[in-house]
């Protein structure tokens, strides 16, 4: 059932992301809309719309967060690889996404630290590049 699901996750959240998922909700809205007037606007027919986009809503937020917890898993072991596989890279930061928030912010600071690229530094050189497009 678990293979299942994230080949029908990723299957949803790819086509949730295309051009015609949007024509599709465009044309539901429409169609919403032009009924407006045969249901005299009421109560139910607001209701429709409500409860329609809210379910939809609620099943897509599983499952387009299924593919962004596998697409973010898979890009920290290519991270990970190429980490181990750099003659220079340091091992310890294998796996430094599973630490706490603090945590990482402090490694991130000194490292930024260590190579001399504080805020203003960095700021500095993201203007320099900004200005020579």
């Amino acid at each position: 059932m678990r293979r299942a699901f994230e080949h029908f996750a990723q299957a949803v959240a790819g086509w949730a992301g295309r051009p015609p998922a949007f024509v599709l909700a465009v044309a539901v809205v429409a169609v919403w809309g032009l009924t407006g007037p045969i249901f005299d606007y009421s109560d139910t027919w607001q209701l429709v719309i409500n409860t329609g986009t809210t379910i939809v809503t609620f099943l897509m937020v599983f499952l387009i967060q299924n593919a962004q917890n596998r697409d973010a898993a898979a890009i920290q072991a290519k991270l990970d690889e190429i980490i181990r596989a750099m003659s220079h890279g340091r091992n310890e930061f294998i796996g430094i996404e599973h630490l706490m928030e603090d945590e990482i912010e402090l490694i991130r600071a000194n490292l930024e630290r260590d190579c001399g690229q504080g805020d203003a530094a960095r700021h500095e050189g993201l203007q320099r590049l900004l200005e020579r497009r």
